[in-house]
């Protein structure tokens, strides 16, 4: 799962155009992430404000 860190993000769209996907959008000053978001992380890597992480999350 990606999680957007709001507080940081600057809404450049470095990751809007890395994305293999598509699945990220600006729109207006709000980055969306669509469902087809394979958390492969090549976002989170470009974002120069650390902005994006990619969250694993825990099997019960």
């Amino acid at each position: 799962m990606l999680k957007v860190h709001r507080d940081i993000c600057g809404y450049c769209g470095c990751c809007v155009s890395v994305c293999p996907e598509g699945a990220l959008e600006l729109i207006d000053a709000y980055l969306s992430v669509e469902e087809n978001c394979t958390s492969c992380g090549v976002c989170a890597k470009v974002c120069p404000l650390g902005a994006l992480e990619v969250v694993h999350e825990k099997q019960v």
